[in-house]
């Protein structure tokens, strides 16, 4: 069974004091999620690479670089000096990931694919065995605070099956609206990793927000 894992999103993070809410809660998660938006893939802009270079210098937390963004293969070598660990693209940019793939490998970095709510899980398929990580979204990509979409859950029940089928140890994480009444559900759909911002970050104690929703979903 593969780990569960919590995933912190800082966009929803207190930007005025980035730094200290990453190092609050850095002992109690095993990543961070960093999302990387260059307002035309998505309609919406949030940080770049001196920002992730930056909270490099206060965390060893394994940097999860979401690339909503339309040509981000021109910045692996940025991604990769910031400090970032995994890069994950949306298939809806690279249809045919592998050149992506290799640059990132040869770089140092993993790799990921990520699934917008409205594209069939079919379109990864072909390309599981590359990855070190299937993000399916659960909300509409490009801004936080968004409603789960329950009805990706059964994207996320495929695409569990298809990793095991192959045997594969490649992890399943969503993203969008992940609270303690919305991650059992994407628990048993095979999710193990747990992106949440608002959860976390917009509560008053974010480390109990972490460990509620560990709680929540028997990790």
């Amino acid at each position: 069974m593969m780990t569960i894992k919590i995933a912190p999103s800082i966009l929803a993070a207190d930007f005025a004091r980035l730094g200290e809410e990453i190092i609050r809660i850095a002992d109690h998660v095993a990543m961070l999620h960093i999302d990387v938006m260059d307002g035309h893939f998505v309609p919406n802009l949030s940080l770049g690479y001196p920002v992730i270079a930056s909270i490099r210098k206060v965390t060893d937390l394994y940097f999860d670089c979401h690339m909503m963004t339309s040509n981000p293969d021109l910045y692996i070598d940025n991604l990769v000096e910031a400090g970032g660990n995994l890069l994950s693209v949306h298939i809806e940019v690279f249809p045919d990931p592998s050149a992506v793939h290799r640059k990132a490998i040869d770089s140092g970095l993993d790799f990921g694919l990520v699934v917008n709510p409205q594209t069939p899980i079919e379109a990864v398929e072909p390309f599981v065995e590359l990855c070190s990580q299937v993000l399916v979204m659960s909300v509409e990509p490009g801004f936080g605070g968004q409603s789960f979409m329950p009805e990706v859950l059964s994207k996320a029940e495929q695409c569990r099956t298809l990793i095991d089928r192959r045997g594969l140890e490649v992890d399943l994480q969503i993203d969008g609206g992940v609270t303690v009444d919305t991650a059992p559900q994407a628990r048993s759909a095979g999710v193990n990793v747990f992106v949440a911002g608002s959860a976390i970050f917009g509560s008053d104690d974010p480390v109990a927000a972490v460990a509620g929703l560990r709680k929540a979903i028997g990790g």
